[in-house]
């Protein structure tokens, strides 16, 4: 698991995926999220714009596993 930091209170979904470099598009973050790649604190996210704060685990089929700090 690694940590990621952020400044802010949160962080949305299709950002975090692009700040971590998971992908490199709002397009391919979307993508990711609606086939269902990515989990939030195990459970599937569904919303881009779904809010991540510090504390939240965050998950992607085949790939990493990221705790935000």
């Amino acid at each position: 698991m690694e940590d990621i930091s952020i400044t802010t209170e949160y962080i949305k979904a299709d950002a975090f995926l692009k700040f971590t470099g998971l992908c490199a598009t709002g397009g391919q973050a979307k993508w990711m999220i609606e086939e269902a790649q990515v989990t939030v604190n195990g459970v599937v996210c569904t919303q881009r714009g779904k809010k991540l704060y510090r504390g939240d685990i965050v998950a992607v089929t085949g790939g990493p596993v990221y705790r935000i700090v």
